[in-house]
């Protein structure tokens, strides 16, 4: 059956004329959807023949809190839903001065294979549907009593492997009569799918991209990023380039603090070579250590080293706050752990 979630008012709408209803119900029904009701009984305003007919025709989904942690440091909370499949996947719930912000994963696993994160390290199980995305954001503030007000596509998954799902609910959240998030208070992270950027770029959304370079360098990258086989950084850029063309928005450079791996002084000038004079921001993220992974997080000295150099050649950079540090808030942590139990 359908994810009746996964559908816009204009889909809804066609949906009920074929079942012989009234079109203008899909804006009542798309607002319950949004607010998180967990059955179609709750739709109070509807009547009782048309709540079976939805029920009998649409599955309604609604995660489960497998568990749950709350950072006593800052407050961060960290969940794993489990789907109705029995799938589980993370969201965490950030507080910043300008609002709350959900991060959200976009797969079950990840095919990426980055050296440094645990998402991939089981592999991708299945991608998300675009309601299930929805899902983490609407029962995060539901169960926090929180209302989120900026959204970052940075969980598990790679989000432009999931394109179709993602570009729905990109739509569906920013909506006006759901959750109207507007898209400049989305970011998107993606490790570089380069065709995908550029397919991205046509869209003309007005989301924030976020890339994760990671190493100014082919051979570093390629080391810790199986992607850049694919999509070298000459490749990549030129991506980034026809993405900011087309949209006009700035693209936001993730790049990973490692020791001894991507925090030594040459690949510091040679990423301020790579971006200079072009409408770029570098986020500095010290690194999550993963047991299984074999890099270390860089030394606070050499981060101030690198953002200083970097800065000297015109180019902004700002180190991510590291939020949750007590609560397992690296991607893919909480998930590994309860595939272990």
């Amino acid at each position: 059956m359908t994810e009746i979630k996964n559908l816009t008012i204009d889909e809804l709408k066609d949906e009920l004329r074929a079942m012989g209803e009234k079109p203008f119900r899909a804006g009542q029904i798309f607002k319950w959807l949004h607010e998180g009701v967990r059955s179609f009984d709750q739709m109070s305003n509807l009547s009782k023949e048309l709540r079976a007919a939805l029920a009998a025709r649409y599955v309604l989904t609604v995660p489960e809190v497998a568990r749950k942690q709350v950072s006593r440091i800052d407050g961060t909370v960290k969940y794993l839903w489990r789907m109705r499949d029995g799938d589980c996947v993370e969201s965490v719930l950030m507080h910043y001065e300008h609002g709350n912000t959900a991060c959200v994963s976009t797969q079950v696993g990840c095919r990426m294979g980055c050296k440094f994160c645990a998402s991939g390290l089981n592999g991708l199980k299945r991608q998300l549907s675009a309601g299930e995305i929805l899902d983490e954001v609407l029962f995060m503030q539901q169960d926090s009593g929180e209302k989120i007000s900026n959204i970052v596509l940075m969980g598990t998954g790679e989000p432009l492997d999931n394109y179709e799902q993602v570009l729905r609910f990109l739509r569906l959240v920013s909506c006006p009569e759901g959750l109207n998030i507007g898209q400049r208070h989305i970011s998107l992270s993606t490790s570089g799918i380069a065709d995908k950027i550029e397919r991205l770029a046509e869209e003309k959304l007005q989301i924030t991209l976020s890339v994760s370079l990671h190493a100014p360098d082919d051979e570093t990258r390629s080391a810790i990023m199986p992607v850049n086989s694919a999509y070298p950084i000459e490749r990549l850029m030129r991506a980034c380039n026809y993405y900011f063309d087309k949209t006009g928005r700035r693209i936001s450079y993730e790049y990973m603090m490692a020791r001894d791996k991507t925090d030594r002084p040459w690949q510091a000038e040679r990423l301020a070579r790579l971006l200079r004079g072009r409408p770029a921001h570098v986020n500095l993220i010290p690194l999550n250590e993963v047991a299984e992974s074999p890099l270390s997080p860089s030394s606070k000295d050499a981060v101030r080293r690198f953002q200083a150099a970097l800065q000297k050649h015109g180019v902004t950079a700002t180190v991510r706050r590291r939020l949750g540090p007590d609560i397992d808030a690296a991607c893919g942590q909480l998930r590994r752990r309860e595939l272990e139990t």
